[in-house]
Order: structure tokens, then sequence, then C-alpha cells
């Protein structure tokens, strides 16, 4: 499964014949594998005749090799097939097709920002069940259980009774599930203590989860993403399916408040740029903690690779033009120099206003 420790790689790795990425939404359930299979044909057809070899080899691994079980798949193919990586995934691809010296990363930069390591608790009156997830697929599960909750029937016993004491009475009930919630709490801690998610989802009815969710430490309450409604019994493949579109939501808001920011922080002209040129100077500066994209966004440019700068307007440039290379995408190799130095890259799609600033900002360091 896809890792950092993969995407690094990616961005270390330079064809010297160029390399092919190909994006692709693979669901099955959506499309016949004989149609995705023509659709990326039509787009290696982009990478003709140069790149030759290199569609040959993705186009025998769709024909050959793919098993079609995930939604996504990300194939880069170089060094006239010299040099195949694959990684299918469980959340679809825009469809889109790059050629270029270097893999193009940008999608899988935002896949492990967006969907990498979350968490699920379904909560009722009684127990728990725990999931972890990776990208969409499930790494552990496991689930707690309590005594059940007995409620009073009608005509027997009184309410009387049962709130002195009696076993079947209202406060007794209240008791119970009060002690089930706070041992699913507990075993909720054990679960996720050694586990790196970063998002937290609570699912089951809105009165269990409200409670429930009084009773969980600081450390996992920090991680809260949101809560819906589902049966405690649900498969895991309808847990799956909410909660990848709870991060979609979740994750669409958190983009809008990131550009708000954005240019909130660039009008006060506190540590934040907007605009091409700015943005890259802050690149090459090394001064970028967060680099922010609008999806799709492609612009030529200029790289010097001694020192790392990166220009697309050659009147901003300090070094001769024939000191620099000339590159397709400058805004993929400013994306490749951003996480090379530790710095975090934010892919938004469909919103006007970072549209309206050009396309891309940085929030810096300092």
């Amino acid at each position: 499964m896809l890792n950092q420790k993969q995407l690094q790689e990616l961005l270390a790795y330079r064809g010297d014949k160029g390399v092919v990425s190909l994006y692709l939404n693979t669901d099955i359930s959506q499309e016949t594998a004989e149609t995705i299979k023509q659709q990326a044909k039509s787009l290696l057809r982009e990478a003709q005749p140069k790149f030759a070899k290199d569609v040959a080899a993705i186009e025998q691994y769709l024909d050959y090799s793919y098993d079609w079980s995930t939604p996504g798949l990300a194939v880069f193919c170089g060094d006239e097939g010299a040099f195949f990586r694959d990684y299918p995934v469980a959340v679809s691809f825009r469809n889109r097709i790059r050629t270029g010296p270097k893999p193009y990363v940008k999608p899988l930069a935002h896949l492990l920002d967006h969907y990498a390591h979350y968490g699920v608790i379904l909560v009722d009156r009684v127990g728990a069940r725990f999931f972890e997830y990776h990208l969409g697929v499930l790494q552990a599960q496991d689930g707690h259980i309590g005594e059940e909750v007995q409620r009073l029937k009608k005509g027997r016993g009184s309410s009387a009774i049962g709130m002195r004491g009696g076993q079947e009475g209202p406060r007794y009930e209240s008791e119970v599930m009060q002690r089930n919630l706070r041992e699913a709490a507990e075993a909720a801690q054990v679960f996720f203590a050694n586990r790196p998610i970063r998002r937290l989802f609570l699912g089951g009815t809105p009165e269990n989860v409200a409670q429930f969710r009084e009773l969980l430490p600081k450390q996992l309450l920090s991680c809260m993403a949101g809560t819906f409604t589902i049966d405690m019994n649900a498969g895991e493949h309808e847990v799956r399916k909410q909660t990848l579109a709870l991060l979609r939501q979740a994750n669409e808001e958190r983009e809008r408040k990131l550009v708000e920011t954005l240019i909130a922080r660039q009008a006060r002209g506190e540590g934040a740029v907007t605009g091409l040129d700015d943005t890259l100077q802050a690149v090459s500066d090394r001064k970028v903690q967060v680099l922010v994209i609008s999806d799709g966004f492609r612009m030529p440019g200029y790289v010097h690779d001694e020192s790392g700068f990166v220009v697309a307007n050659l009147a901003r440039s300090p070094f001769a033009v024939d000191a620099l290379r000339e590159v397709e995408d400058v805004v993929d190799t400013a994306v490749a120099l951003t996480m090379s130095q530790g710095g975090h890259v934010e892919i938004i799609a469909d919103n006007p206003d970072l549209e309206k600033v050009g396309k891309i900002g940085a929030l810096l360091r300092y």
C-alpha cells in the first residue's frame, strides 16, 4: 500500500528518457473494465510516439496484470519500461496523464494528505466496534461488548420499585448503559493508543453518539472529524462507504477554510503569498510550510538544478537563461521541492477564490 517512503522514492526518481504518469478512475461499479481500458488508451495517445515503450508496458499491465479490485489506480512508467510502479488504491482518481522527466505526484500527495490513517467507532447501548483505515483500506478492527440493557416491560413492576434499586427500573437501565459506554470508551483508547490516526468518526444513533463522545479521552477528541447515523451491526463495506463520503465532505470544508486563511493572511502581509511568481520565489527561498494549488494547474517554467531555484517569469531570475533548465510543468517541480524540504502540499478542487488569486499560494514558515 502507498506510503510516504514510496512517495519519496517517486519524488527522487528522475528518468533519463522521461516518465509517463497515468491516473485512472477504475471503479468497475460505474463503468466496465473494457470501457476504462479504452479511456486509458485514449489518454496514452498523448504520450505517443516519444514514450511508445512505456505506453506499451502500461497497456500490457492493464490487460493482463491489474485485477480491477480497487476504484483508483496510479501507474508510473519510464526509461522505456525499465522503471515501473503501480499503486492501486481504494479512492478513485480523476483520469489524467502527464509526461516529463519525473513522476507526476500531486494526486498521490493529495491522497496521502486526505485519506491516510483514520479511525471509526460504532457505538450503541451495549458496546462498540472499532475500525482503523488507511487510504480507504481496513487495517484492523475490534470491539467491546458490555452488559445487555434490559428494558422494563409493561405491567411488570413499577417505576417506583425500579428507582429504589430494582433490577429492571429506568435508573438501573441508565446505570448499565453508562457503564457500557465508559468501558467502550476505555477499550477505544486502548485500541487506538498505538495507531497513528489523524481523523476519527463516530457512528450510531445521535443520542448514543453524543453520550459516548463525552466519555472519550482528549487525545481521541482532538481527532474528531464527524459523526453519522448507522446501525451498530452494519457491514464493514457500508462503514467504509459512509466514512469515505464523510472524509470528502470534511476535506472540502477544510480546504475552503485553508484558502480563506491563505487569502486573509496574504492581504494582511502575515506570512503568506499568492500568485505564481511570489509562490515560486517562496519555494526557491525554502520558506514554504503549506503549498496550495488548484487541481490541474500547470505552467511551463525553469529550474536551476544546483540551487533548486524555480521560476516561470525569466525577468525574475537571478540566473542567466543558459544556466536554467526548461521544464514542462514548473508547478509540479515546486511540489517536489516543497515536499523534499519538509513542507506540505494541498491540492484544491473547484475553489473560485483560489482561482481568482492565481491558482496557487503558500503559507510560510516565517
